[in-house]
């Protein structure tokens, strides 16, 4: 199993994802669950073997990328390890916010 690691954008990402939820369902409860679900599945895509997501060179070389729950997880692999680079709402402007 590849060892699962958060860029501080990723973690910031996943922060600001539950502050979002929380306020509209007005519940921490159901934000912070939400949050685990999309930290659950990096941690599934990390267990895995196979290279997986959708190659991104419109962002960057390197990147790759999954949906859940509406929002895309972007992500690398680094020798031994699957590092989550962001994950941003579907709906955001992803080569704005990352094709920088």
């Amino acid at each position: 199993m590849r060892q699962l690691r958060f860029t501080d954008d990723a973690r910031d990402n996943l922060v600001e994802i539950a502050l979002y939820i929380a306020l509209q369902s007005q519940s921490r409860e159901i934000a912070l669950a939400f949050v685990e679900r999309l930290r659950a599945k990096c941690r599934h895509l990390a267990s895995l073997p196979a290279t997986l997501g959708t190659a991104r060179p419109d962002l960057r070389e390197d990147i790759r990328s999954t949906s859940s729950q509406g929002y895309v997880i972007f992500f690398r692999y680094q020798g031994d390890v699957f590092e989550v680079v962001n994950v941003l709402h579907g709906s955001r402007d992803v080569i704005g916010h990352l094709g920088e």
